[in-house]
Parts: C-alpha cells; structure tokens; sequence
C-alpha cells in the first residue's frame, strides 16, 4: 500500500532507512509508551531485522501492517503509522497507532497519517478501530481525539497491561435517517 496525504505519503520502510529507523526506536521517548516493556533498539542490525519483519508482514496482508510515514516536502521519514490485529485480543480489535521521531511531534503528521489509514480501513469494510495508549501519554491521547476516536476509559484486555482505550465504529452508509 502506498497511501497520501496533503503532506505524506504513508509506504513500507526501506533497509536503506535503517539509521532513521533506528535513531527512532532507539530513543527511551518513544519506546517508553509501546508496550510493558519498552524494547529499545540497540543497532542497524537490529533495525534492518524488524524493518524486514515488518514489510514481510505487511506485503502478506497489506489492508493491515505497518508503514514509514514519509514527509512530502523533505521525504524525511517522520515516523511510523500502523493497523494492526492486537496480539492475543479476544475480541480481534485491529488497532490504529502511531510512533514518531521526536522531531516529527507537534506538527500534525500523526494525525493525519492515522486519519488516512482509518478512512481506507472503513471504505474497505472495517466495522471499527481502536487506540490504545499507556496511561501518561498525553500527546497520543490528543492525536486519538483528533482522529475521532472516543475515550473509553481504562482496559487491561491488551498487550497485558493497563491501557487508555480509544474506539471509532465506521459510519453507516447512506444519511443519518437511513433513507436512500
């Protein structure tokens, strides 16, 4: 999938992105908020490795995975924006994320990656999405309430650990009155 935005365009990582990548998901700001156990990245090598996982993943799915979020303007790769099963969800809720550089944050990139990704997502058929966000993580809040989604409060049915749940439902087709 190759996806754009007025200001990205949302596409698979490449190896030859690996220092970007890594520079990334080697930063304790950002790997702090994914996941209980935040899993810095130690090398290029390391990178290349779940930059391949990725692309494996998501070439075998492509309506689901996760993509780099590249700037227009610089073809910077601001970050990384994805639609994912949750691991072990028993009620198989695909959810929507987002992961940027920090010299990415505050300039509206995340939302609108995340807003584009939602929208292909309910034009093919999706009946729902959900964000789920570590607890403290108030930039992700606000990037959810933007995209649209609605606070539902706190789970524990994800990823192990308490989490802010957030969840849009597709609009219906058709007007509001269900009249054609």
């Amino acid at each position: 999938m190759t996806l754009e935005t007025d200001r990205t365009r949302l596409r698979l990582w490449r190896t030859d992105e690996a220092d970007r990548f890594l520079d990334t998901y080697s930063r304790w700001e950002v790997s702090r908020w994914l996941g209980r156990a935040p899993n810095l990245l130690r090398s290029r090598e390391d990178a290349v490795t779940r930059i391949e996982r990725w692309t494996e993943r998501t070439t075998a799915d492509p309506d689901r995975g996760l993509w780099a979020i590249e700037r227009k303007d610089d073809r910077t790769v601001a970050g990384t924006v994805l639609l994912v099963p949750i691991p072990d969800a028993a009620d198989g809720a695909i959810e929507v994320g987002w992961h940027l550089h920090p010299d990415a944050w505050g300039h509206g990139f995340a939302t609108e990656a995340a807003r584009a990704v939602v929208a292909r997502a309910f034009a093919q058929g999706l009946p729902e999405v959900v964000a789920v966000v570590t607890p403290g993580n108030d930039a992700s809040v606000r990037v959810a309430q933007r995209v649209g989604l609605l606070h539902e409060g706190l789970t524990d049915h994800y990823y192990g650990t308490t989490m802010e749940l957030f969840r849009l439902v597709s609009p219906l087709p058709g007007d509001a009155s269900g009249a054609d």
